[in-house]
């Protein structure tokens, strides 16, 4: 934390204030940055370490020209982390900073006890990282150019999830061979009756339209999915 003295006394004072009303939270970590260094947190989406990729930098040009047009002004940066780490304005005058920081209390309590965050992963600093480090590799094996065309590609896709995926439990996709080879066996049973009244009892029409069904039927289930798949990635 590099906050000056007295705003470390603040800041102690608040986590007292948030701690007397209830407020459960992972330990906060608080650092100050400056107009173009938060800018940049900001276009990593919070997380200082990230890939290297061109969306970044164009995402950064937004917030810089938003906010010296005065169309925005970013206060804090608080991250869904264990523990959690929140970014202050430097700029920010010490009424707004005391504001700021009883503000961030309340998101890190939320994230640490509100059951749409129970699943999140709570070191998320550190997987952002490891990813970066892992793409910088690729790009060195295989060259920028070919690993920015790919990562495109994921972006462009990247939305089409289902955000309550965390939350269902995933049947097996793998159909046996067994169970194939059952169902391509499977044919319409016949009532057992005497030659000369087969027609009536098995008529021909309802043995053909039985045969229809059971062809449906498997059909559907040889279908993958089986019912339509909100989350495209996980399907891909």
């Amino acid at each position: 934390m590099n906050l000056p003295t007295e705003l470390e006394r603040i800041r102690g004072e608040i986590e007292g204030y948030a701690m007397d009303y209830g407020l459960d939270f992972y330990e906060t970590i608080f650092e100050i940055l400056d107009f173009k260094q938060l800018n940049e947190v900001a276009s990593f989406m919070g997380f200082p370490n990230r890939f290297p990729h061109w969306r970044f930098g164009m995402e950064y040009e937004r917030l810089s020209k938003s906010y010296a047009y005065g169309l925005h002004k970013i206060y804090e940066m608080v991250i869904n982390n264990d523990p959690c780490y929140a970014y202050l304005l430097q700029c920010n005058n010490y009424v707004d900073q005391k504001i700021v920081m009883a503000h961030v209390y309340g998101h890190c309590d939320f994230f640490k006890n509100n059951f749409w965050f129970s699943k999140t992963n709570r070191k998320m600093m550190d997987e952002m990282a490891n990813h970066a480090t892992k793409v910088r590799k690729y790009i060195d094996k295989y060259g920028y150019n070919e690993v920015e065309e790919f990562i495109d590609t994921c972006l462009s896709i990247d939305d089409l999830i289902d955000r309550h995926a965390p939350f269902i439990e995933r049947r097996s996709r793998k159909v046996t061979s067994d169970l194939v080879n059952a169902e391509d066996e499977q044919t319409v049973k016949k009532i057992k009756s005497k030659d000369y009244m087969e027609e009536f009892i098995n008529p021909p029409d309802f043995m053909e339209l039985q045969q229809r069904k059971i062809e449906q039927d498997k059909l559907k289930r040889r279908t993958y999915p089986q019912a339509p798949e909100k989350d495209v990635v996980f399907f891909l």
